[in-house]
Order: C-alpha cells, then sequence, then structure tokens
C-alpha cells in the first residue's frame, strides 16, 4: 500500500530488501494457499522451510546461533508481511523465534543454547510455549503445573491450553511451579508422561496449529532445566514482551490487507451507476482505516528504534500491542462491512483477517490485561488483584 509518510526513508536496504522479498513470496504463494487451509482447518508445513531459508526464525539472534542479528525493525517488517498472509503463519515464526528460541537463549545455558538453537533456526525442530493453563490465562502466577526435584532431574505434573504449534512441535518450554518460585524447562516430545493434543473445532486462526500439553509425572532432566529461569515469573513475561512486540506489527499487516482489498472493490464496485468509493461515507471509511494505519506503524517504526537502542520497556510494547489490536480489527470489520454479501467469503479474504484478529486481540495479553500494565505505569497503582 501506499507509504503515505514516507517511513521508507527510516529503513536500510537490507531492512527494505527483506520486506519486498516477504512481501511478493506471501502474494504469489501464500494467500493463494490460505483460504483452502482457513476452511479445512490446517496450517500448510511446506510455508515452514521456506520461512528458514528466508533467515526469519531466531532471525535477531547472534549467527553462532543460527540467527543473523538482524535489527527490530526487520523483524517487525518480517511479521507484518507475514501477517499480510495470514494470522497463523506469522504466529508460527513468532512463537518459533520468540517464545521458544528467545528463552532458551537468554535463559539457558551454553550448552542448551548450542544444542537447540541452530536446530530451531533451521525448522529442523519446532518448538513452542507452554504458560497458558486452562484455568490460568491473564494471571499466569495462578498456574497449577508443578515440577518436583527428584534425583538428576525433575517431575512435571499439569497441563497447558491453546498452544501455538503443539500438535507437530519437537519441545515445548514449560514453565511451572516449584517451591521456589516459577521456572523454565525444555520439554521433548519423546519424555515419557509428555502428550500432546490438537485442539480442533476453532472459528478462528483456523490455518494455525493449536493444541493442549499434558504432562503427568513426565521426568524432565537436569540437562533440561533452564538455570536462568530463576528470576522467577519474570523470565516468561519477559517472553511475551518479545512476542508482543511482533504482534503490533503482525495485527497491522492484517488491517492492510484489509485496507487494499476494500479500496479495490469498492473502485471497481458499482452501485447507483457509479463506483461505490466515490460515496462520502464509503470514502470516510477508508479515509479512517489509512489514518489507523499509519498511525500504527509509526508508533511500531519508532518501538523498533527504541527495541533496537535497549531503550523500549514492556509498558511500551502494551501500548502498541494494543493499539495495534484494537485498530486492526476495527478495520477488518470496516472492510468486511464495505465489502457487504462478499465480506464473509474467503475469495476476498478480509473475513479470514477479521476472525483471525478477534484470537490476536486476545492473545499476548488480552485488551484489558494491557490496559490495566499501563494503567499501572500511569497511576503506580497495581490493579490486578
Amino acid at each position: 500500500m501506499e507509504d503515505f509518510y514516507l517511513l521508507d526513508d527510516l529503513f536500510t536496504s537490507e531492512e527494505k530488501l527483506l520486506r519486498d522479498t516477504l512481501r511478493r513470496w506471501v502474494d504469489a504463494d501464500v494467500i493463494p494457499r490460505m483460504a483452502d487451509a482457513y476452511e479445512k482447518a490446517y496450517f500448510p508445513q511446506e510455508f515452514i522451510a521456506k520461512v528458514a531459508e528466508f533467515g526469519l526464525l531466531g532471525m535477531t539472534l547472534p549467527p553462532q546461533y543460527g540467527g543473523s542479528q538482524a535489527s527490530y525493525l526487520a523483524y517487525g517488517l518480517a511479521c507484518q508481511e507475514l501477517e499480510r498472509g495470514d494470522s497463523g503463519l506469522r504466529s508460527f515464526v513468532s512463537v518459533q523465534s520468540t517464545l521458544c528460541m528467545f528463552p532458551i537463549f537468554k535463559y539457558g545455558t551454553d550448552e542448551q543454547k548450542q544444542r537447540w538453537l541452530p536446530r530451531l533456526a533451521t525448522a529442523e525442530l519446532i518448538g513452542c510455549f507452554g504458560l497458558t493453563e486452562p484455568d490460568a490465562g491473564s494471571d499466569p502466577a495462578s498456574m497449577h503445573t508443578s515440577a518436583k526435584k527428584v534425583a538428576d532431574g525433575w517431575i512435571l505434573n499439569g497441563s497447558k491450553m491453546w498452544i501455538t504449534n503443539a500438535p507437530f512441535a519437537d519441545l515445548a518450554i514449560v514453565w511451572a511451579r516449584t517451591p521456589d518460585g516459577i521456572r523454565g524447562f525444555i520439554v521433548e516430545k519423546e519424555f515419557k508422561g509428555f502428550v500432546r493434543n490438537d485442539i480442533t473445532r476453532k472459528l478462528s486462526l483456523r490455518a494455525s496449529s493449536t493444541g493442549e500439553l499434558v504432562l503427568t509425572n513426565c521426568f524432565v532432566p537436569d540437562a533440561n532445566y533452564l538455570p536462568g529461569s530463576e528470576r522467577g515469573l519474570l523470565a516468561p513475561l519477559s517472553c511475551l514482551t518479545q512476542a508482543r512486540y511482533g504482534v503490533a506489527w503482525g495485527a497491522i499487516g492484517a488491517a492492510m490487507a484489509c485496507y487494499e482489498i476494500a479500496l479495490a472493490y469498492t473502485k471497481e464496485r458499482k452501485q447507483f451507476n457509479k463506483p461505490v468509493a466515490s460515496f462520502q461515507l464509503v470514502q470516510q471509511d477508508l479515509a479512517t482505516m489509512l489514518t489507523e494505519i499509519v498511525k500504527a506503524q509509526c508508533l511500531n517504526v519508532r518501538l523498533g528504534q527504541m527495541r533496537q537502542q535497549q531503550q523500549a520497556t514492556p509498558q511500551m510494547v502494551s501500548l502498541a500491542k494494543l493499539n495495534a489490536c484494537r485498530q486492526s480489527l476495527r478495520i477488518a470489520r470496516m472492510a468486511r462491512n464495505l465489502l457487504g454479501a462478499n465480506g464473509i467469503s474467503l475469495d476476498y479474504h478480509v473475513i479470514r483477517h477479521m476472525t483471525n484478529l478477534e484470537s490476536v486481540f486476545t492473545y499476548e495479553g488480552t485488551d484489558n490485561i494491557h490496559q490495566l500494565i499501563l494503567g499501572k505505569h500511569i497511576t503506580g497503582i497495581d490493579a490486578f488483584a
């Protein structure tokens, strides 16, 4: 779409090259596949090798661990283009990169980093992130999953719910309660007592593989314990901050797709002997959509710059995620309306983005939670409990 505020001037040639390469791939290969994948509820796993080939998995990590030390702006632009294709594709990359690779990089030993990260970067291995539970979503401190220390390892019991990539993941970063606080563990799919169940009958993120993790007296060796996670709940929350940054960019990618579809449709569709785009109320909607996309892009770019300079706070990320999800869902609904009856057809893609954004609005922290994060920052008063 139009670079209305000339934001390209703020990107390096490498960042723009990555974005444009992904844009061409998404247009040519991803979008034509997504209506079928959404309708039949499957994740096109052939895309995994391609995103690994593009170097998107763990791209901000150092080269010795399979990354390319890419900038946060490059990662944001990648998320934007991937979600312009589908939220499920961006979710896969986000989970692999920020919720599986990042905690190993941040809280793992050198041996763990060397063992896991290069293979996760090439998608030889697939990972997932087990924090949310059936009865512990917005309040992860209330988790029931437990880890008991035994000789040479730990015994884990509990379950995790709504876990992206779980059905086909080779390993899971599982967070569990110990007598000394919440800790992180690398749980491999072969471990006895570890079961992954597919979650079906979803009406959102249908082209994303979502599952449940069940641990029943599952033994996890000491070699798979993340020692850096001894900072407690702050460890998994720092991973969520990483993921929320990508969500802020990705949601706007979905909004861009809806805006472009609505603009093209209303210029071509004729009613009362003239294009629908010629009517004042339609132009009002299109102007609102463009305005909110550009505002969110400006916010995301500034946030990316601050993350690169290590100046961004979790509260800043919360604001960007909250804003992007609110406005993207609003834009998708407006686009759906502008397309009339065709707005509910998968042939036009808007309904797919709209229903996906209902989940994106909720995961990685609900709208209410991000408002409370900002409220605490503003007032100094914790309103969570």
